[in-house]
């Protein structure tokens, strides 16, 4: 019944205008004609029309040359394409789709023009990504049959399209578009008529906020956009994502969506009109925040270098590192300590909890040694490297020592209290704190200037990054001598200043936080917002998947913990999370959170 339901439905579209054949216009325009359906567009002169039919030419040819489809198959969905600067060649399609720029008073025109032309009965969409529909949609006719069909770039490859329904939007026309998204290949969500809709909404904050740590010198561009890489899986960092996105085409979908949540985090950072003055809009003008070799290359110009690395010989003597925890964040870094060739020593509150510890790694590089990824004599090296204890006198003689108990300042201190009178005056103390102050740690010590902030990722064994955090009191040598180390044993190092969430977590969690309002507000569902952020933003997980997996608990220790030291109103914890956590729905661990886990 589904199948057929789906074939009547988009029976009905046959014939489909595309206003506008600029990079969003094209793939669209490519897409459709892909699937089997007459395409015309419209341009503003000849001259636009032929660049807007070279644009999809080299698209195809590009597809050909890397044999994703055949020269026949992209002659034949070349043929399907018309364009003109004629709005009457619109006439006779059953939808036409508005691709002009995302400027308010252009879109109305364009569907002045476009209703003159078009049937009673054609579907009008706007692509608009956060201008919004209803202010679109009064300019025709039959506002009834007009809804937004936001398109993700690039067109042919993105997955997700959101459908906008206005107050105004008939049922049977939302119905028509979401069984002609399926036809086409694309995973519709259908949403109200809001600004920024979803994917827009819960991005731009976020690449607003990554933009406000390097515009204030808390962290480079590249530290933070390796952190969202190699700590939360980002398949591309924000700022380097805002190049590619264009920095003037985030400033007007900022300035728009502001507009109507009047939210602080949604007005643009100032240096993105500064750069944008300066004529530097990103990957497309070939500068942007980065430098790039010529305008719309990938490639970073050879004048853009990170850092020095840091000097190997600087832990060259170093050889013993201590882990004080037995959790699963020790277990981790033991193994990755005792991999590199590092002795370890593990101290647990008794023998019994150390000893787990050795054997929870036994058990990791066992797996890897069944995979094929180890060999059992390695196995058996790498595990008489490490040592387990229940005193903290047997961490002498150790040149690091890496604190991984609960996430609790209380404890933390009590611990590094407990270090500072056992361990080498030289030893350099470590906390892996993900949110709570290192300083504050540092300070129970007798040197301050030894201790430094050394937060690993779950499961330490396999994430790559690690957060290098200094105090205010730390040696510039300690932290060479931590960076150094970080490199050693096979880790991405970025440098972060001692505030809470450092980066990862201070521009996650807040983006984690607005999903889960955007639910409490009932503009979309939990699979919705998930499936918006996969397929729109190439997300590797949803945001209520991800927070299943971290646990709604600990999401929210550290949202209060963001929400205490920065005092801002937006960052203040979703009340739905809080209940959830009362009410004992903490994620995947307890079976419930935001999505139903069998056990």
């Amino acid at each position: 019944m589904a199948t057929r339901k789906v074939t009547e439905v988009t029976d009905r579209i046959r014939r489909v205008g595309v206003v506008g054949a600029g990079t969003m216009g094209a793939g669209i325009a490519q897409i459709i004609a892909g699937n089997g359906i007459e395409v015309a567009f419209v341009e503003v002169d000849e001259a636009a029309v032929e660049t807007g039919r070279e644009r999809i030419r080299n698209a195809l040819d590009r597809d050909v040359r890397r044999e994703r489809l055949s020269p026949d198959d992209a002659e034949a969905i070349a043929d399907r394409i018309t364009g003109s600067p004629d709005w009457s060649v619109l006439a006779g399609a059953d939808l036409v789709i508005e691709a002009v720029p995302e400027q308010l008073a252009l879109k109305q025109r364009a569907f002045e023009q476009i209703d003159a032309v078009v049937g009673r009965d054609t579907i009008i969409a706007t692509n608009t990504s956060s201008l919004p529909v209803m202010d679109i949609a009064v300019h025709a006719s039959r506002p009834n049959r007009v809804l937004g069909f936001h398109f993700f770039n690039p067109a042919p490859v993105m997955k997700l399209i959101e459908l906008v329904r206005t107050v105004v939007t008939d049922e049977s026309v939302v119905d028509t578009a979401r069984s002609f998204a399926e036809s086409i290949g694309k995973s519709p969500v259908v949403v109200g008529d809001r600004r920024g809709f979803i994917a827009n909404q819960l991005l731009f904050p976020y690449l607003n906020q990554a933009v406000e740590l390097v515009e204030s010198g808390y962290a480079t561009k590249e530290d933070v956009d390796a952190a969202m890489r190699f700590g939360a899986g980002l398949p591309m960092g924000p700022i380097a994502l805002v190049d590619l996105v264009g920095l003037d085409t985030m400033v007007g979908i900022m300035d728009a969506i502001h507009s109507q949540f009047d939210d602080p985090r949604f007005a643009p950072r100032p240096i993105l009109k500064q750069l944008v003055e300066a004529g530097y809009r990103g990957r497309k003008s070939g500068r942007g925040f980065y430098t790039y070799q010529r305008p719309g290359s990938t490639r970073f110009a050879e004048s853009e270098t990170e850092r020095e690395p840091a000097d190997p010989g600087s832990i060259a003597s170093w050889g013993r590192v201590g882990v004080v925890g037995t959790g699963t964040m020790a277990t981790g870094i033991a193994e990755v300590c005792a991999r590199t060739g590092h002795d370890v020593v593990v101290r647990g509150r008794s023998p019994a909890k150390a000893d787990a510890v050795v054997a929870g790694v036994g058990a990791s590089l066992q797996r890897m040694v069944d995979k094929g990824r180890l060999d059992g004599g390695d196995r058996e090296e790498t595990l008489a490297r490490i040592t387990s204890t229940d005193a903290f006198d047997d961490l002498a003689g150790c040149d690091l020592v890496i604190e991984a108990v609960a996430e609790d300042l209380d404890v933390k201190r009590e611990v590094f209290a407990e270090l500072a009178d056992v361990l080498d005056e030289d030893c350099v103390l470590a906390t892996t704190t993900s949110s709570l102050p290192v300083i504050a740690c540092a300070m129970v010590t007798d040197r301050p200037e030894r201790v430094v902030g050394l937060h690993f990722f779950n499961p330490a064994a396999v994430m790559q990054l690690v957060e290098v955090v200094p105090t205010v009191r730390t040696d510039p040598a300690v932290v060479e001598a931590a960076r150094a180390f970080v490199d050693q044993v096979g880790k991405v190092g970025v440098l972060a200043g001692d505030r809470a969430g450092f980066i990862v977590n201070a521009l996650l969690f807040p983006y984690l936080n607005d999903a889960i309002k955007m639910l409490d507000s009932h503009y979309a569902t939990a699979e919705e917002i998930d499936t918006a952020m996969k397929l729109g933003c190439g997300y590797p997980m949803g945001p209520f998947e991800l927070l299943d997996i971290v646990g709604l608990d600990v999401s929210l220790a550290i949202i209060d913990r963001l929400h205490a030291e920065f005092r801002e109103p937006s960052y203040a914890a979703a009340p739905l999370l809080r209940h959830m956590v009362h009410a004992g729905f903490s994620g995947r661990k307890a079976g419930r959170g935001f999505h139903v886990h069998e056990s």
